[in-house]
């Protein structure tokens, strides 16, 4: 492949060089190993050869149906082969991924299909009832194809991409991915980059992982519309030419199951997942090999200490932790700089000039005192957030951007987190903003004012609570509790809804009126 490739209408643009080098990325792997395993699901297996066409055949099947470089592409998948077909078409033919939960309702999947503004909405079949709710809302994603069934208004994928050509492309485009994160204030906001930035995480993470392709096996555990497994756990071993395994739900005897049968070397875990496999029994644990293991990566979520203690005595020093999220920043350490520095997230590099700790008027802390940690932002593709310019603008102070959490810096310059803004609730790895909860329960008649947060849970980390201020000659009861929570379940994905209800005769509250979230979390804080 030439250093700068030259597409049939003689382009040597950076995009084009980034196509080639990026978007075709499989296919250099497709040439050297067609045969080996690139994709092993219960839904289907490809090599690398077979997912290299595929993704051709996909991209000359949306560009048959009009679209154009730019247009974006939703996607509803669970975790199969197609779902990799559809994130390598995208990246070599120019078009806007945008990959959605399908945990989702219909009404929540419609308004990131619309928001996007996708052209073409990918769906699987195992999510009718919610996938074609969710085309009403969509009124320009008039390119609809149904995976792994029939889905009404969808055309069959299968037979759609089948029809094309499968050789290379002459003029692969740089496309990208556009995530969605749920927003603090309402609907979730797209996180976009006009170009993607190196991330401080990529050298760490390809250094650690030191992957070589004709011996290792990835493990993809989590779903891939989560950026973590998405990015790490597939993007990085599949750019190594790598296989990877994919869970369709995640169990832990059979994450242990499936290391020893394919000899697995590489994963992505989050907290929860540890905890769920430090509770099997000693027997179950015991039965399976797991020594291929050397890279467990994990993040998404703070991970207590004593749970990674005992997985480090378990597996040996085979844990990696990142922090980072959709936006951008990272900090990356491994297990014996844990065990020295237990708790923390990594060292902070380039004199501390890659992050700073802010107190609430903007002033940078000292070391050793809590501030809100805020990372230095790229000089070129700084994340906005798609059509919120308001949003985008709170994020960052100067360079700098936060994801609203809380740390000091020790004075060997190691991150230790301490908490977070009270807006965001991480439930098994998961974000979940409370105003998005907190808006719904205000639809109840019942309902005059609601706080949403987060409590201590040993298993998930935090549980979802929402304490209600009631209307006026409204009298709380379990009964009352029971229907508010199934009230939420009804137009929310059921992760983001309250495991439990409490009612409290007010809410503490600014001079303003705002409601004074953090203060409602410390009496449950001092309860744990």
């Amino acid at each position: 492949m030439p250093t700068t490739p030259v597409d049939d209408r003689g382009r040597t643009t950076l995009e084009a060089a980034d196509a080639a080098l990026v978007g075709m990325g499989l296919a250099v792997h497709a040439r050297g190993a067609p045969d080996r395993m690139a994709i092993d699901a219960p839904a289907g297996a490809r090599t690398f050869g077979a997912l290299n066409a595929r993704a051709n055949q996909l991209v000359r099947a949306l560009r048959e149906r009009g679209l154009k470089a730019g247009d974006g592409v939703a996607l509803v998948c669970s975790n199969r082969a197609e779902y990799v077909e559809a994130w390598t078409a995208t990246l070599r033919g120019g078009f806007r991924l945008t990959p959605i939960n399908w945990h989702l309702t219909g009404d929540e999947i419609g308004y990131i299909v619309d928001n996007c503004e996708a052209r073409a909405f990918l769906a699987d079949a195992r999510f009718a009832d919610t996938c074609v709710e969710a085309v009403e809302q969509a009124p320009r994603a008039t390119e609809r194809l149904a995976i792994g069934g029939a889905l009404p208004g969808f055309d069959p994928y299968d037979e759609t991409v089948e029809a094309q050509d499968g050789t290379d492309l002459t003029d692969p485009i740089l496309g990208g991915t556009m995530l969605y994160t749920s927003g603090t204030t309402g609907r979730p906001k797209g996180v976009y980059r006009k170009r993607t930035p190196r991330s401080p995480l990529t050298k760490p993470l390809l250094e650690s992982a030191a992957m070589r392709p004709d011996e290792d096996v990835a493990l993809v555990t989590g779903p891939l519309y989560h950026a973590a497994p998405f990015g790490i756990n597939l993007a990085v071993p599949l750019g190594a030419g790598v296989g990877c395994v994919l869970m369709d739900g995640w169990d832990a005897e059979e994450t242990l199951r499936l290391v020893e049968r394919h000899r697995i070397t590489h994963s992505h875990f989050v907290p929860t997942m540890f905890h769920r496999m430090l509770a099997l029994p000693d027997e179950v644990r015991a039965r399976y090999d797991c020594s291929s293991l050397r890279w467990a990566v994990h993040g998404a979520a703070p991970c207590p200490a004593h749970v990674k203690r005992a997985m480090i005595e378990w597996l040996g020093p085979v844990l990696y932790e990142y922090y980072a999220a959709t936006e951008g920043g990272g900090f990356f350490i491994d297990s014996h700089e844990w065990l020295r520095k237990p708790g923390s997230v990594g060292h902070c590099d380039d004199d501390r000039m890659q992050v700073r700790l802010l107190d609430d008027g903007d002033a940078p802390v000292p070391t050793g005192e809590i501030g809100t940690v805020y990372f230095k932002a790229p000089d070129v593709g700084r994340f906005e957030y798609f059509k919120a310019p308001e949003k985008t603008n709170s994020a960052y102070r100067g360079d700098y951007f936060t994801m609203g959490d809380l740390g000091y810096l020790d004075d060997d310059g190691y991150l230790f987190l301490t908490g977070r803004s009270a807006e965001l609730i991480i439930s098994g790895g998961v974000n979940i903003y409370p105003a998005e909860v907190d808006a719904v329960l205000l639809e109840h008649p019942a309902v005059g004012d609601a706080a949403t947060i987060g409590v201590p849970d040993d298993e998930w980390g935090e549980q979802v609570r929402s304490v209600v201020q009631l209307a006026p000659e409204v009298v709380g009861s379990d009964a009352l509790a029971d229907e508010l929570i199934s009230f939420c379940r009804e137009r929310l994905a059921h992760y983001k809804c309250p495991r439990a209800v409490d009612f409290s005769a007010d809410l503490p509250r600014l001079d303003s009126g705002k409601i004074q979230r953090r203060k409602v979390r410390e009496r449950y804080l001092s309860d744990a």
